[in-house]
């Protein structure tokens, strides 16, 4: 089983575009095979603090989930509202691995 934690920062101005577009990727991604969980968190203390949560049965599943389509349209949206690079942690029963 993998766990990706991926934190990140938005431009308060872009906050709505943020949160339309992490609706349909969320949707999108929980019908890709091999996701089980796959979900958005905001911080309770800083409101432009958002934390995605992802477990994948595979890394292959993973692998799949950065090609999709959607994944590519979230990306440009993302960027366009994000104010710092994003950091993710993909965690396996052996490492944690920092991007």
């Amino acid at each position: 089983m993998i766990y990706v934690i991926a934190t990140l920062r938005i431009r308060a101005d872009k906050r709505e575009a943020f949160l339309a577009g992490a609706r349909a990727v969320v949707a999108a991604t929980a019908k890709e095979e091999g996701c089980l969980f796959y979900d958005l968190h905001q911080s309770i203390t800083d409101p432009e603090r958002y934390v995605f949560v992802e477990r994948w049965t595979s890394r292959d599943a993973l692998a799949g989930h950065f090609k999709a389509p959607h994944l590519q349209v979230w990306r440009e949206i993302a960027g366009q509202c994000i104010s710092q690079p994003t950091e993710v942690e993909i965690i396996t029963p052996a490492d944690v691995e920092k991007r």
